[in-house]
């Protein structure tokens, strides 16, 4: 009787680790980020609220690319130039 609880406590055992790996692993997917809307970008970055996005407001990649995505070159990105950007280089996975 003992070794067939012992035996059924080892399968659950082993079906309660396979779950949560699994549904590690799912969430963990090679999901692309999705691009960020100029709205939100406003939101995150627009410090003085003025409904424009300067190159000193933006960071990352954006700040990087600004003189390129400024194709007006006013000083500001608007939201027609940020639609019609350049589409980022990917970056090659890290290595460990």
């Amino acid at each position: 009787m003992n070794t067939i609880n012992f035996k059924t406590g080892i399968v659950a055992v082993a079906f309660i680790f396979f779950g949560i790996t699994t549904s590690t692993a799912q969430s963990r997917g090679d999901k692309k980020p999705k691009k960020a809307t100029y709205e939100q970008l406003l939101e995150k970055m627009d410090a003085d609220e003025d409904g424009m996005l300067s190159e000193e407001e933006v960071k990352g990649r954006l700040k990087e690319q600004f003189s390129t995505i400024d194709t007006d070159e006013d000083g500001f990105i608007s939201e027609e130039e940020f639609d019609n950007a350049p589409k980022p280089k990917r970056r090659g996975k890290k290595e460990n």
